[in-house]
């Protein structure tokens, strides 16, 4: 049979270097063409994320400095910088069912949208935050873990100087000079004013939820229950805040704006200026009864200077439209001379002063 001379190539005639360059420039073109199909993916994927997300990767979580109802602060280091990172779980052993859980994630998608915007030295520095998921896992000291689906995290600057209210607890006794009294309001009163500005209300203004950092400058945290204004007052109700600081208008679940911060901060200026907590001796039914029907409000001191006593009374007033914008609270601030004194009188120098005369009720 004959065969068929086309079927066969003289292994001395191939052209090994062609074809050898013609395999290179077809694996480019592969390369090529897959990392340009990755670089897209990641495009996409970078246009889906939230310009909030941060790089898990980057983060690494160390010791816990608090513990809250639904999670931990840890101290931490974010891209080399010194974060505080709030780990919060919903899910916790099945005890909260999908729809709690969607709710607690949607409020706390809210918290971030409000926070990552805002630029101001009297307002925590906010860096980003993770959403979990099933592939999340965060870098520790003691190497990589996996966390829950449920547990999501905020990023923020860390600040050394802790709680406000901690630092107020330490001054008990001594309590503190005037100067420092009426810095720490100003900072308060200032972070406070650029929120409304933002239209945001905070709704949980207290010393706890105030830090300071390495020079004592106050700084207003924890946005987890702050929300932009609604136009509309009655759109705003609910009783949302902490005991003690609530505008008697939030007690009684009527409709409210921003002046319920201004009302919480008057309590928080009598707080810093007496380094004491308000209606230490009564409970949740009598504050809220006492504040709403009668007035309930701190005891000032005699010795207040009463320009600071007047920003304190005008700021908890029961009518809201009567209680003063938070710029104006700034002004009248600015106004008070500090030169002469007029801070809270040590226990053990107290003599006929009546600084610590305490309304044990109604």
């Amino acid at each position: 049979m004959k065969e068929n001379s086309d079927e066969y190539v003289r292994a001395d005639q191939i052209d090994l270097k062609s074809l050898d360059e013609q395999l290179q420039r077809h694996l480019s073109r592969a390369l090529t063409l897959e990392r340009k199909r990755k670089e897209e993916e990641q495009e996409e994927r970078e246009r889906a994320r939230p310009r909030w997300e941060i790089d898990p990767s980057k983060l690494l979580i160390k010791s816990v400095i608090a513990r809250g109802t639904f999670g931990t602060v840890h101290r931490g280091v974010y891209d080399g910088l010194d974060v505080a990172v709030k780990l919060l779980d919903w899910g916790e052993e099945g005890h909260r069912s999908e729809a709690e859980i969607t709710q607690l994630r949607a409020a706390f998608t809210q918290e971030v949208a409000v926070w990552h915007k805002l630029d101001h030295p009297n307002v925590t520095k906010f860096i980003g935050a993770i959403v979990g998921s099933s592939e999340l896992t965060i870098q520790t000291e003691n190497g990589q873990i996996g966390m829950p689906r449920n547990v999501c995290c905020v990023v923020v600057e860390y600040l050394p100087g802790g709680a406000l209210k901690n630092f107020l607890i330490k001054n008990r006794r001594r309590k503190l000079a005037f100067k420092v009294v009426i810095q720490l309001a100003l900072d308060l009163a200032r972070g406070l004013s650029y929120l409304h500005s933002k239209k945001i209300v905070h709704r949980d203004v207290k010393t706890e939820n105030m830090l300071l950092d390495k020079q004592r400058t106050l700084k207003i945290a924890d946005f987890g229950v702050a929300r932009v204004e609604a136009s509309n007052p009655h759109d705003m109700t609910g009783e949302t805040g902490t005991l003690g600081y609530m505008a008697p208008e939030v007690l009684n679940g009527s409709a409210y704006n921003r002046k319920c911060d201004v009302y919480s901060f008057g309590i928080c200026l009598w707080e810093i200026y007496c380094c004491e907590m308000p209606y230490p001796d009564l409970s949740f039914s009598e504050v809220t009864s006492a504040v709403v029907r009668q007035n309930l409000r701190p005891e000032i001191p005699r010795c207040c200077p009463s320009a600071l006593a007047n920003v304190m009374k005008r700021c908890w007033d029961a009518n809201p439209d009567k209680r003063p914008e938070m710029d104006e609270v700034v002004a009248m601030l600015e106004a008070i001379d500090t030169s002469k004194g007029g801070g809270m009188i040590p226990l053990d120098q107290q003599d006929s002063c009546l600084c610590f005369r305490r309304k044990r009720g109604p």
